[in-house]
């Protein structure tokens, strides 16, 4: 077993320990090795239900990431083991709120690589900017924002447009 490995999986027992501590019921059955995927691009982590028990994964990006972030999207994916908490719902939300004012974490439904400290080394092929602020929002993949950039508002009420991808013109 590598050390890198061993650190996972000794801060998989402390956010496990954490949700414990705030009283989440998670569940016993929790894998206690956690699985690296070195093939996910757009996503921290993964619990996954597994026979009768739960496997965490977490990306290899993750793994350079300080402690506090790998700790909190640990955290993310066990409270996905606590009844009613598969998806990111009220239940899920409210033990979320638990471990983040506790623990100082800041954990929601979908983290940022700015957010967790990490440099965000993924192709941008295409790119939506505010008219009016300038917000810039990078995809990777092509989606109904990227196709019709027209639907969609910025936060601050500003029309969108696509300034890097697809050519101009109508598309499917």
């Amino acid at each position: 077993m590598t050390e890198l490995q061993q650190h996972l999986d000794a801060l998989l027992a402390q956010a496990i320990g954490q949700a414990a501590a705030v009283g989440a019921p998670v569940s016993s059955h929790i894998c206690s090795q956690v699985r690296i995927n070195g093939r996910a691009k757009t996503r921290f982590g993964c619990c996954r239900a597994s026979g009768r028990g739960y496997v965490i994964e977490v990306s290899a990006a993750l793994c350079a990431a300080r402690d506090q972030a790998i700790l909190q999207v640990l955290a993310h994916e066990v409270l996905h083991t606590c009844p009613g908490c598969a998806n990111h719902g009220p239940t899920w939300k409210g033990w979320a709120a638990r471990m983040n004012r506790a623990y100082g974490y800041r954990i929601q439904t979908t983290d940022t690589h700015q957010a967790l400290g990490l440099a965000d080394q993924r192709p941008v092929r295409y790119l939506v900017v505010c008219s009016r602020c300038g917000q810039r929002l990078p995809r990777m993949k092509r989606s109904p924002l990227v196709d019709h950039p027209e639907r969609y508002r910025c936060r601050c009420g500003g029309r969108l447009f696509l300034a890097q991808g697809l050519p101009p013109g109508p598309h499917p």
